[in-house]
């Protein structure tokens, strides 16, 4: 038995959106303001925490409807379709809700009470948990009581701006219904659940499906029993006292979460069995040699207090007493110290070890707590209510959910977390590879290195999608990181280079807000120095990807599924035909073509290198399939213009990113000094007067397959000459379109945040 996936509906940014769940392991991934936290928090509130809901859970695209069944109720006559407006059905089309779906497999047994028709077979097992009115007579009362009293007041009673010697208008409680729900949506609104029909699930659409006017919520959860769920918070309130005021505060020490630990697990004194009695002996004991140490201590202090007239006759005596728990061994600033020698003869308390190794350790102490509370082990066995049934069944699926573990944590450090999590909440004897029972892990994370370590197969992408209105926000689709390439059975030659490729790279393209495809190390190394030219993009998360552009197209599914904007940098790579590709110096009407693969089969889909060179600039970007307001450019080499020897400028055609940052700097490299290929470049623009001369000795120098590209690039960018290099016209104006791109995307941002502000 597994979850197959979830949908959520109407909450927050995520007005409609389905996470299918790994067999193992699921992250959630994205930029900023995607919707990664709106979905956490979704399954944290329905599936364990449903009395955290406020009305700011509620989507934003739909507080304007609930504005509006407010003024409908104010009308003394209602049109049929206004009289529906105020049912529990229209209720439960606006309201957060959350679809769980199930796998049954062999356990149909434990879900026979919750089987909706006796047709079922082997279908999925579907449970809504809806955020929905407990009584509507009673909200639509109490809400039209609150309103009208508060009309009163404003009507009835002004404040005179003495300034103006006017009367203004008292702002009273509640302005409309959606402003009665803040403050009493808890009072009004709970968790209600019902069982759905899996012969109405639409493979198509991926539309929810709605519940039928007469549908009656279960009365109590139906997944009670089924699911168990387990939360570790991004918040963690990890603390060192030598700079935190409140690091004595609870969960402020490590020492204070181990105590967790113990209390459940391990703890003598609680449900003690007959292995106990020794250590409870053994604290009694010490109790009473305590107990009779401060009574002698203090022996002479009350005698002294007697002669001051206490205790008289109705006074209660005094007596010096203590209670010793085997828990206080724990509660203590060195109940956990570190080793920082072999023979343990050197010893630290906790505070003298990094925030990130106490963050590891409380989180695999945590993940081990919640494996042995599901399996009843220990002290968790020996708690269970002998008349609770219930309580005594495991349930067959463990659903554990990780906002951010990447906090404190060295890259290393938080690949191996990601890579052992899962084994550690398998690690017993009745689970490890067995099937019998079921642990899904969930985890939201910004860190590139704890995706690196992951599947491909189980990221999540949290994708911004533009609202068609202004006024609206927008709203959060998720990419099923398996379902991006087509392919029918095994994994094709596409995906299989992009898994690889990512494997291979630091996967921060997941969390970007744009991405940029280059060549090589020259363009890796001296690409981050142009940027920095550029406000916008100096101050944006762009992924700078180097792959070859032979290899660039093969990213294209990916980028257009992520809907990310893209600049493409790749080489012209002039050929002289399809059956010579000899590679050659660019010239025009010579009926040469490029060998790039991008510009052939992405953007511009041309080979003509004379087309090539006269596109307009328009002509090198595309929208994103699937997403209009995202889009794909491609830049490569365009004609330059220098002057030799002080003649007129003449055209220089590049085929590499190196000969465009030659000719670019014509001036600059007839001066240079240095090595390698700075040196031969240095000696051809020099020694050569012609056009023809220059493009040769240029062309013959990168022919050579022994040249060091990367090796030139650091040699320029630590030369005294750099500051006055320019970058190539093309790489120029694919960054001046990228930071239009990314400037219009922050500027929607921001009239959305002062909108719903």
């Amino acid at each position: 038995m597994k979850i197959k996936y979830m949908e959520i509906q109407n909450f927050r940014r995520l007005k409609n959106c389905k996470i299918e769940l790994g067999d193992k392991n699921t992250l959630f991934v994205g930029a900023n303001n995607s919707g990664k936290t709106s979905a956490m928090n979704a399954l944290v509130k329905f599936l364990t925490k449903s009395s955290l809901f406020t009305i700011n859970d509620f989507t934003v695209l739909n507080w304007n409807t609930i504005i509006s069944i407010g003024k409908t109720l104010l009308k003394e006559e209602l049109e049929e379709e206004e009289k529906k407006q105020l049912t529990l059905s229209s209720w439960r089309k606006i309201v957060p809700s959350l679809d769980v779906w199930i796998e049954a497999g062999d356990d149909i047994n434990l879900l026979r009470e919750i089987i909706p028709t006796l047709e079922w077979g082997d279908k999925l097992i579907g449970v809504r948990m809806s955020l929905e009115p407990t009584d509507l007579n009673k909200l639509y009362q109490d809400f039209l009581k609150a309103l009208r009293a508060a009309e009163t007041i404003r009507t009835e009673k002004g404040i005179e701006d003495s300034d103006k010697g006017s009367i203004e208008e008292i702002n009273m409680w509640p302005v409309n219904l959606l402003d009665f729900l803040e403050r009493k949506l808890d009072r009004y609104f709970s968790v209600a659940y019902y069982v759905l029909d899996p012969e109405l699930i639409d493979e198509v659409s991926n539309i929810p499906q709605e519940l039928s006017d007469k549908a009656l919520p279960r009365k109590h959860n139906p997944l009670k029993g089924i699911i168990r769920v387990d939360l570790i918070p991004a918040q963690r309130d990890f603390s060192n006292s030598d700079f935190d005021s409140n690091a004595s505060s609870k969960k402020g020490k490590l020492s204070e979460q181990l105590q967790d630990y113990y209390k459940e697990h391990l703890d003598p004194e609680k449900a003690p069995t007959k292995n106990d009695r020794e250590a409870i002996l053994a604290i009694r004991k010490a109790e009473k040699t305590f107990d009779d140490k401060l009574t002698a201590g203090f022996e002479n202090a009350i005698k002294e207090l007697e002669k001051l007239g206490y205790p008289g006759i109705a006074n209660p005596q005094i007596t010096i007493s203590t209670k010793l728990s085997l828990i206080d061994g724990l509660d203590h600033k060195s109940a956990v110290k570190y080793s920082v020698t072999d023979d343990g003869s050197l010893e630290l308390p906790e505070k003298y070890n990094g925030l990130g190794y106490q963050n590891l350790i409380s989180m695999v102490f945590k993940l081990m707590s919640f494996r042995d509370s599901w399996m009843r082990t220990g002290k968790a066995n020996n708690e269970i209510d002998d008349e609770d049934e219930d309580a005594e069944k495991i349930e067959p699926i463990n659903l554990v959910l990780i906002e951010e573990p990447e906090a404190h944590l060295h890259a290393q450090v938080q690949q191996v977390f990601i890579k052992q999590a899962y084994k550690v909440l398998r690690n017993h004897q009745e689970l490890g590879d067995s099937d019998e029972y079921t642990t899904q892990l969930v985890i939201s994370t910004h860190s590139s290195y704890i995706v690196h370590a992951a599947e491909f197969k189980d990221l999540r992408y949290f994708k911004r999608i533009k609202p068609k209105d202004i006024k609206d926000i927008p709203i959060s689709l998720i990419v099923n990181m398996s379902d991006v390439f087509e392919k029918k059975g095994e994994m094709n030659s596409t995906e299989r280079f992009v898994v690889r490729y990512l494997k291979t790279t630091h996967c921060d393209l997941f969390f970007a807000d744009a991405v940029i495809l280059i060549e090589g190390a020259a363009e890796r190394i001296l690409l981050p120095k142009f940027i920095e030219k550029f406000s916008v993009l100096n101050s944006c998360y762009i992924s700078l990807l180097e792959i070859n552009g032979s290899h660039a197209h093969r990213l294209r599914s990916l980028i257009e599924k992520l809907g990310i904007t893209c600049l493409i940098i790749t080489d012209l790579d002039a050929i002289y035909s399809e059956k010579n590709r000899k590679s050659v110096i660019p010239q025009r009407k010579k009926g040469q073509i490029s060998n790039s693969a991008t510009l052939k089969k992405w953007v511009p889909q041309s080979e003509d290198i004379d087309y090539l060179l006269d596109l307009a600039e328009a002509g090198k970007m595309v929208a994103l399939k699937g997403d209009s307001d995202s889009f794909v450019r491609v830049a490569y080499q365009t004609p330059i213009k220098i002057s030799l020897t002080g003649k007129r400028k003449i055209e220089m055609l590049s085929n590499t990113f190196e000969d465009a940052l030659v000719y670019k700097n014509y001036d600059i490299f007839k001066t240079i000094k240095g090595t390698g290929l700075i040196k031969k470049f240095n000696d051809a623009v020099t020694s050569c007067d012609t056009k023809s001369k220059l493009s040769k000795k240029i062309f013959e120098i990168l022919k050579d397959k022994n040249i060091r590209k990367a090796e030139f690039a650091l040699d320029l960018l630590f030369s005294d000459e750099y500051d006055e290099v320019q970058m190539p016209d093309y790489i120029e104006n694919g960054l001046k379109w990228l930071e239009k791109q990314l400037e219009r995307k922050k500027e929607q941002l921001l009239q959305e945040e002062a909108i719903h502000d």
